[in-house]
């Protein structure tokens, strides 16, 4: 008979079998860490990817030559300036009362003495205006705007590494709003130089440096994306627009190129919000250069004159006048008495193509090339007029102060006895000196009243023919019809200016 083995044996071996299992598990996992081998673990992730130019290196070069410039305004009188009076029951108020001491904070007041109901402002000079800059010579020679310092008594230059510098007011320039300020020291200042701005294109690197919000110095890069912006600043007005955080504080710092150089100088912002949208406006470094030798010479610009009033020479102009589809030129409103054009000959209706050769593209351009001769400068002014292109030589004179343009004589009183010129939806009535046909009614949805005209308007010429009647219109407009135009020019002049439209010949 044969024994079976015993069940709790069997057991008891496989117990064994497994805790020997685990033991010769733990020895080799203890040796592990008695023997300072660490698990490996996977590398983390790593992307060798192109590395884009960065801006440090032309920052680190032009930094200390920016600066911050601070103005303070000349010290003013109550009697220039007002005063401050509080609310009503202000000045009843005990000298120590936190309502008098938080208005005297908020307003800006310092120690104060009652005189009645006024309160004044200590006599000292208070800061009106920071602003940025940037120096152009060792000897301390730098840039800024205009409008920075602007009605400024003393001037305070803080450089790169915070010292303090004073500076004196070399000149400015309004039309430009460029200011040159000077620092006399013995230190030579790190400067940098003007680029060739002819050489920018739309969509190269900028980087402004400046001081916005009196932060001191801050950068900021974007591009180029516009040439020739007009923003209605003035009569230069020549702008790069800059797509770069630009904000109050950064007027007058500099725009540089990748290179270092000078691009232009920001002067002024896009801000719907009144911050920064990524939109500036920078004076080319061309103008800049230019205004500033000038200022260095003689501490103001003198820019030549001619003595004309201009507009822009429309598609519709362009055809009165026969010049077909080249709508480009200055068409000359009016003629000032006293001014170069109008010894030369130039008259209203004239239209400017060219100035020594230079193709004159527009009102603005004219203003730019005319303004960046100096008074004195002969210049030959090539004309498009009745029909054909003529020069005319003549010396540039001085531009006033006043920037004064030409005027028209002014044309009232009309007679009783008005005639109607239906067709354009005009009605028109001689001039008591016969000069002219002041406009007394102007039909809704006409021609005329698309063009701008309105009563009080006096038409002085068609087609640079001077008209006395009704008849003298309706004999221009014929003409034109026979030249094959399809509209005539008409000068007008309304509240001592003149100004021209054209209406077409088919409705006359």
């Amino acid at each position: 008979m044969t024994t079976s083995p015993n069940p709790v044996s069997k057991n008891r071996s496989r117990l064994l079998a497994a805790a020997a299992s685990i033991a010769v598990a733990g020895a080799i996992g203890l040796g592990a860490i008695t023997s300072g081998t660490a698990p490996v673990f996977a590398d983390p992730v790593r992307v060798d990817a192109p590395q884009a130019p960065g801006f440090a290196d032309v920052v680190e070069h032009v930094s200390p030559a920016v600066v911050s410039v601070r103005v303070k305004a000349k010290t003013v009188s109550d009697d220039e300036e007002g005063f401050f009076s509080g609310p009503r029951g202000f000045e009843n108020l005990p000298d120590d009362h936190p309502m008098k001491r938080f208005f005297r904070q908020f307003r800006g007041y310092g120690e104060q003495q009652q005189d009645g109901k006024r309160w004044h402002r200590d006599r000292q000079p208070r800061p009106v205006a920071q602003g940025s800059g940037f120096f152009i010579s060792d000897d301390g020679y730098l840039v800024t705007n205009n409008h920075v310092v602007d009605g400024g008594s003393s001037f305070t230059v803080v450089t790169n590494d915070g010292k303090e510098l004073d500076a004196k007011l070399v000149g400015a320039d309004s039309r430009t709003d460029l200011a040159l300020l000077k620092v006399d020291s013995d230190q030579k200042f790190t400067y940098v130089e003007f680029a060739d701005d002819s050489k920018v294109r739309v969509g190269d690197w900028v980087v402004a440096v400046g001081n916005p919000f009196g932060l001191g110095g801050t950068v900021t890069a974007g591009i180029v994306s516009a040439r020739g912006r007009d923003i209605g600043a003035g009569p230069y007005d020549d702008f790069i627009q800059i797509d770069a955080a630009v904000n109050h504080g950064n007027s007058g710092g500099p725009a540089f190129n990748l290179n270092g150089q000078v691009v232009g100088v920001n002067t002024a912002i896009f801000s719907p919000s009144g911050g920064s949208v990524g939109i500036a406006f920078a004076i080319p470094a061309s103008t800049a250069k230019q205004v500033v030798q000038d200022l260095m010479k003689g501490g103001s610009v003198q820019r030549g004159w001619l003595g004309v009033q201009i507009q822009p020479v429309t598609p519709d102009i362009a055809e009165s006048l026969g010049l077909g589809n080249n709508a480009k030129g200055a068409l000359v409103a009016s003629v000032q008495d006293d001014g170069p054009a109008k010894k030369a000959g130039i008259v209203a209706g004239d239209v400017v193509t060219q100035v020594n050769g230079k193709d004159v593209s527009s009102p603005r351009e004219l203003a730019r090339i005319i303004g960046a001769n100096p008074p004195g400068q002969p210049v030959d002014v090539t004309l498009w007029r009745n029909g054909k292109s003529e020069t005319v030589k003549l010396d540039l004179g001085t531009l006033p102060a006043s920037d004064k343009q030409a005027s028209a004589e002014q044309q009232s009183s009309p007679q009783a006895q008005a005639d109607a010129l239906a067709n354009l939806g005009l009605t028109v009535t001689t001039a008591d000196d016969g000069k002219g046909l002041v406009v007394t009614a102007v039909e809704p949805d006409s021609d005329a009243a698309d063009r701008g005209i309105q009563p009080g308007d006096v038409i002085m010429s068609v087609n640079s023919v001077e008209v006395k009647g009704p008849g003298d219109v309706t004999k221009a407009m014929a003409d034109a019809a026979k030249a094959g135009r399809k509209a005539v020019l008409v000068q007008l002049t309304r509240e001592d200016t003149n100004r021209f439209v054209t209406l077409p010949v088919n409705k006359g």
